[in-house]
């Protein structure tokens, strides 16, 4: 959800305007580098940690809003003319700690309290009631407060507009999110659609039913996908940590035909592990339409039985699923 949410602001409210100065300041315990980068979808601007492990910087920069980046961590910042603004942070605990002072700290502190609700929302995500008027009312509740705390007199007028637009944005993006995961939850505990006759990367074919008595972990993706293969790291940390557990790990891919090559070469290459197979249609297999699988990567969890527990599980490198899976394989 941060990540939804965060793009939503990034894409639709990038800097604007002629550059301004603006005066920043950072002081950042446990820090993960020594460098902050402050950008957006057309510029970056590099703050080095001098020697006490301080940041400052006088920046030339359009105002408007960008993603702060140590490394490891982001959050969003606020920019205007004349700002004069002092960040600080532990990065152990980044999200909750971050605070800002000076001059543009009002803006900048409800951004950081939105990405906290934020992720208070999503845990709310995770148990929607069946009731879609419930549904659309604790959406509804969560535009009304943040918009309430707009009604700031220190922030500008120019920030509280642009942050009633990205919340009317998202209020879409949220009814949507909240009608799938309502699908997921009426499917969960139903048969899984199967596959059958996948190639096998090792040689030979895979079907869902060889893996039966097992959990099945199931990574759809393809060798042209970013996010594919960032989650690549995490998934073979995942496949490390339960390699003993009763549950078997199946990557999916599909590439087209054409990038047949592109895939065998990538799976060797990068010596993914697991059981790897490429989908007979691409898009248009069975397995992958039974799903409405629009976009990857996707995860989906299988129990022993064949039965679905979560027709969209977490990422690899959500901490959620190392939390599922404790429960499940305990």
């Amino acid at each position: 959800m941060k990540k939804l949410l965060y793009m939503l602001l990034f894409v639709t409210c990038t800097a604007f305007a002629q550059e301004v100065t603006i005066q920043f300041k950072a002081q950042v315990e446990n820090r993960n580098s020594d460098t902050l980068y402050i950008r957006s979808r057309t510029a970056q601007k590099i703050i080095t940690a001098d020697k006490n492990g301080n940041y400052k910087e006088t920046l030339s920069i359009n105002p408007g809003l960008y993603q702060l980046y140590d490394g490891k961590e982001y959050a969003m910042l606020y920019l205007d003319e004349g700002y004069d603004l002092s960040m600080k942070l532990d990065a152990q605990r980044f999200d909750e700690s971050i605070t800002f002072a000076g001059k543009g700290a009002a803006e900048n502190n409800w951004l950081a309290k939105k990405m906290l609700a934020d992720e208070a929302f999503r845990e709310k995500l995770d148990d929607l009631p069946d009731d879609a008027d419930e549904v659309n009312k604790m959406i509804g509740d969560r535009v009304r407060d943040l918009r309430s705390s707009l009604e700031n007199p220190e922030m500008g007028a120019g920030f509280k507009q642009m942050m009633i637009n990205v919340l009317i944005q998202e209020q879409q993006q949220l009814q949507a999110i909240a009608d799938r995961y309502r699908e997921e939850q009426k499917m969960q505990g139903k048969p899984s659609a199967v596959f059958t006759g996948y190639e096998n990367h090792k040689g030979g074919t895979s079907s869902l039913a060889d893996f039966k008595g097992k959990y099945v972990y199931i990574d759809v993706w393809a060798t042209w996908c970013g996010p594919c293969r960032k989650e690549i790291p995490y998934l073979k940390q995942v496949e490390e940590q339960y390699h003993d557990k009763n549950i078997v790990f199946v990557s999916i891919s599909v590439d087209k035909e054409t990038d047949h090559g592109k895939w065998k070469s990538m799976v060797k290459k990068e010596e993914l592990g697991g059981v790897q197979l490429i989908a007979d249609k691409d898009w248009k297999s069975d397995f992958i339409m039974a799903y409405g699988i629009r976009s990857i990567p996707r995860f989906i969890l299988i129990d022993p039985q064949g039965k679905i527990v979560r027709s969209d599980a977490p990422r690899p490198s959500d901490p959620k699923l190392k939390k599922l899976l404790d429960k499940l394989l305990k």
